[in-house]
């Protein structure tokens, strides 16, 4: 959520902002409501003094023994406006509220212009695609010719965007989450958590699904939980209505869940493999530091993410995200995007974001500075990675010309020492 003294004080350059992420701030709205609310407030504290003034004059008469019958004369016509204030000023807030719920966070002054991905800047790209002497297949194809992944079966148990994997590929893809849970607890830093897969209102209000995005939810017939669209919300929401002692900065945690999400933004876009289902995996990457800390830790995680990609052997470019295609709470964000031989391009692996302090204040979560009153802090998240878009392009850049895969090197001990998935084998 933004700065409610930035979105009064400051509401043209607030507007300005904005508009570089393609979102029309109503101004004049703002501009409307908050002198309401003046008008409102000055209303209700003249009130509350003429009430208190009362108050003590009546304590003196009968400390006097004098007569409050004049005193008294009014005091219901008070209460009356003293209440007709207060719902006034509450019904201004409750309408202020909603307004500042609905806003996204301003970009960072450095995030590229531009209104879709297509404006989007590619920083680097690292590693080459492998080159073949045969006819390459994509991941769906090279799932049906090893006998593991079957999208039939998702959809008799489930509908459609639904997969079974089994056998060498169930294997695979445990693989890939175990490796990812290793190099980050082992490697980089971070603390393993187990969270639950369901979510209240408060938690996806704190990291910004709710109100917005309700629809792109599962959320639990007759009961006020969603299905969890990513480990961000419980692993972030760790930390809502906390102060953290400045020693307990930063926080680095991670977690692995299965997601879901019901895609109602993204009818009829990816709908062949396992690049966008309605249910599948990730290993979730939350930092939660102070405001100084954030911008570094941005480039940190981001590098933990590649970290992933790098050790299997895969070709990525890192793209910063331009103003318009950035997310609802996030300020800044770099995309890793996967080569995916099988569509010859580079797809989305995992998205890296910079909150900065609007899932904080959403969260009301704060650290105490030493010496110095609460602040809010930041808080960040990354992919690190979607397992399920990580097991095609294993599958899809490690393929052979019978069908079979090779499996990287660094996945060999997650695999009992296999090194190849073969057809005539699954």
């Amino acid at each position: 959520m933004i700065d409610p003294k930035r979105l009064r004080t400051a509401p043209g350059d607030l507007a300005r902002a904005l508009a570089r992420r393609g979102f029309a701030l109503d101004v004049a709205r703002i501009e409307a409501l908050e002198a309401r609310r003046k008008v409102a407030q000055k209303a209700l504290e003249d009130a509350q003094a003429e009430r208190n003034a009362r108050a003590k004059a009546i304590g003196r008469a009968k400390a006097q023994g004098g007569d409050i019958a004049s005193l008294m004369a009014g005091q219901e016509a008070l209460a009356a406006r003293l209440a007709a204030h207060e719902v006034e000023l509450q019904a201004v807030q409750a309408q202020w509220d909603e307004l500042a719920a609905a806003l996204p966070n301003p970009p960072d002054d450095d995030v590229p212009d531009g209104r879709d991905e297509r404006d989007n800047v590619t920083l680097r790209t690292v590693g080459e695609p492998p080159a073949w002497d045969f006819a390459v297949r994509d991941h769906v194809d090279i799932g049906g010719l090893l006998g593991g992944l079957d999208f039939g079966a998702g959809a008799k148990l489930a509908g459609a965007r639904y997969a079974v994997l089994s056998a060498g590929l169930a294997l695979l893809q445990r693989a890939l989450t175990q490796f990812m849970l290793d190099l980050h607890t082992q490697v980089h830093g971070y603390t393993e958590v187990y969270v639950p897969y369901l979510a209240n209102r408060d938690s996806l209000f704190g990291t910004g699904q709710l109100p917005k995005f309700e629809k792109d939810l599962f959320k639990i017939e007759g009961l006020e939980y969603f299905l969890i669209p990513t480990a961000e919300v419980p692993v972030t929401n760790l930390v809502r209505d906390a102060t953290l002692s400045a020693g307990a900065l930063p926080q680095r945690l991670v977690c692995h869940t299965p997601c879901f999400r019901s895609e109602a933004g993204a009818a009829g876009r990816d709908t062949r493999g396992l690049i966008r289902q309605h249910q599948f995996e990730k290993v979730e990457l939350v930092q939660v530091t102070a405001p100084e800390d954030s911008a570094r830790a941005h480039e940190e995680l981001t590098g933990h993410a590649e970290a992933v990609l790098q050790r299997l052997g895969l070709a990525y470019r890192v793209v910063a995200l331009c103003a318009g295609d950035l997310g609802f709470a996030a300020a800044k964000t770099y995309d890793l995007e996967v080569w995916l031989p099988g569509s010859g391009c580079y797809r989305e692996i995992s998205s890296c974001s910079n909150f900065r302090d609007f899932q904080a204040r959403r969260l009301r979560a704060r650290y105490r500075p030493r010496e110095e009153r609460p602040a809010l802090v930041h808080t960040l998240n990354g992919s690190g990675l979607a397992v399920g878009r990580t097991l095609a392009a294993v599958l899809e850049n490690y393929q052979e010309a019978d069908g079979g895969v090779r499996i990287p090197e660094a996945l060999v001990p997650y695999m009992g020492g296999l090194t190849t998935l073969r057809p005539s084998e699954s």
